[in-house]
């Protein structure tokens, strides 16, 4: 028999270490001139298991992750109307940009979201003073674990909250339902009750003038609906009232604490420009009148401030 060259015996070598060790017994076989007829026996890995004190500590923190939202939105709500950001912000926004990188919206998200949480919580008679340690259950409930799956949400009645989150973790298997599943429930509750006009009064939209001339100057400029009819609706501008096609709005799909606070501004943007202006004070307020964002930067917030100040009567 021809014997192996110097680089085949190192080969070999390897691979009758390498099996050799990977062998379940004794009884193994391998032959050096011939690897591929060796019987091998493998032993499965051995999976450490987790003590009890583990255990337990895995899950506390899983359901710290789970509800981070939650948490987030609760403790920035109070923030937000207790005003703790006034010593060293202007204004809530600025402070969260600052603090924690959050755009407006996120943290509006972020607030809506909690709000959900409580409603769905309520919905089996629970308290909104007795929210569970662990998120992801409460009792036999199932309930949010990520703010995108109740984000959905956030424009239905609190009845409604609870009902779509009922029917999505039902189609879930009795788990925490994804955001694509509570999205398709809400879109089906959404069509069935769906009506030719489905703007809601306090909704921020958007004037597109298109090819009506009875709209031009306002191309752009958005209005809070305080008025809905079968086929349009009438919404108050910076400058004033209009009654709009639906074919000409388009809504800005803002959440409802970014609704009222554009209620707040359009109030006092409208109430400066009802005075008499200068040609500069007017061009401002215009252009707060078309804003595609639902609040106001520090320098715009002063800005409008000094002019209430100057402008409107006490």
């Amino acid at each position: 028999m021809t014997k192996p060259s110097s680089n085949r015996k190192k080969a070999t070598s390897a691979v009758s270490n390498n099996l050799q060790a990977t062998a379940s017994s004794a009884e193994d076989t391998f032959d050096p001139e011939n690897p591929a007829s060796a019987t091998i026996t493998v032993t499965a890995a051995e999976v450490e298991e987790l003590s009890e004190t583990e255990q337990r500590d895995r899950l506390h923190l899983e359901r710290r992750v789970e509800r981070a939202f939650f948490e987030a939105g609760k403790a920035l709500a109070e923030l937000r109307d207790r005003r703790l950001y006034r010593s060293t912000h202007k204004t809530f926004e600025e402070y969260c940009r600052s603090r924690f990188a959050y755009t407006h919206r996120h943290v509006n998200y972020l607030i809506a979201a909690s709000n959900v949480v409580d409603n769905i919580i309520m919905g089996t008679n629970g308290s909104q003073n007795e929210i569970p340690d662990e998120m992801g259950t409460n009792g036999s409930q199932i309930l949010p674990t990520t703010e995108r799956q109740v984000r959905p949400l956030t424009k239905l009645e609190p009845s409604q909250q609870q009902e779509v989150w009922r029917q999505a973790v039902e189609q879930a298997g009795g788990k925490v339902p994804p955001a694509r599943i509570v999205k398709d429930v809400v879109q089906r509750i959404m069509e069935r009750t769906k009506v030719p006009n489905t703007y809601q009064i306090g909704e921020v939209c958007q004037i597109l003038v298109k090819d009506n001339p009875e709209l031009r100057g306002k191309g752009g400029c958005w209005g809070i609906v305080n008025h809905v009819g079968e086929f349009s609706c009438t919404v108050k501008t910076w400058d004033g009232e209009y009654t709009v096609g639906l074919q000409h709005l388009k809504s800005f799909s803002y959440l409802p604490a970014e609704c009222e606070q554009m209620r707040v501004i359009c109030d006092r943007i409208n109430r400066v420009y009802s005075s008499g202006l200068e040609e500069s004070v007017q061009k401002f307020l215009e252009s707060l009148g078309k804003l595609n964002r639902g609040y106001l930067t520090g320098i715009e917030e002063k800005l409008l401030t000094v002019l209430e100040f100057e402008y409107v009567k006490k």
